[in-house]
């Protein structure tokens, strides 16, 4: 979950050599984005596609199949775009906020995204829950311990531990979307907009780096 989402579509398959995959793919997110469910059926993924819902079982063996190539590609798009925002010449608190807002615009804009996660870590098979550990909680633990340990070294954060940092953060902001329905029920709060997204980066700014910050070395008199 990078700085920024720079997309021209609402899933972000590039033109590879297999070009009925990659169909396959865009009609799948297309049609999560569209019901906000993941529940999507093979008949409505080749409808959607223009492609014959057998090759899903070549391409990918199975409907879970599927699902994961598509969450393993999003997941390798940001993993990328994590290592670029580690080499920019800025500082540990300015990467950590642009990653802040980076996470909550993805959930946003990837509505399937957060629910895609858990159902393949906890309601699919245990192959399934292993490679996404791999390619998704993974690389984000690594980006969050190197962000932690660059920002300890230049006098910005007080140590924290990556794993602990990763479940506050990555708890939080998954739960904005991942409870909004229970919330709804619960408080009447409404549909994820712009504004609350922009809240609730401005919210997670404050609460992560309130207690991450070092205080400022005071200046002599």
């Amino acid at each position: 979950m990078a700085a920024h989402l720079n997309l021209s579509s609402a899933v972000r398959v590039p033109a590879g050599k297999n070009q009925t995959a990659d169909k396959l793919l865009v009609a799948a997110g297309e049609l999560m984005i569209e019901h906000n469910s993941i529940e999507i059926s093979l008949a409505d993924i080749a409808q959607k596609s223009g492609v014959n819902a057998a090759l899903v079982k070549y391409h990918f063996g199975n409907k879970e199949g599927l699902l994961l190539a598509l969450l393993a590609h999003d997941a390798a798009n940001e993993t990328a775009q994590l290592n670029y925002l580690l080499a920019q010449p800025i500082s540990s608190t300015a990467k950590l906020k642009l990653h802040i807002a980076g996470i909550i615009k993805a959930y946003y804009q990837f509505p399937y995204m957060n629910r895609l996660i858990h159902y393949l870590l906890h309601e699919s098979s245990e192959e399934a829950a292993d490679e996404v550990s791999k390619f998704f909680v993974g690389p984000l633990l690594e980006f969050h311990r190197r962000l932690l340990e660059e920002g300890v070294a230049a006098g910005e954060f007080r140590p924290v531990d990556p794993v602990l940092f990763y479940t506050s953060l990555i708890g939080a902001c998954d739960h904005l979307f991942f409870g909004r329905h229970a919330m709804s029920r619960a408080v009447g709060v409404g549909p994820i907009t712009d504004e609350v997204c922009r809240d609730y980066i401005a919210h997670m700014d404050q609460l992560i780096l309130g207690g991450l910050l070092l205080p400022k070395p005071a200046t002599a008199g």
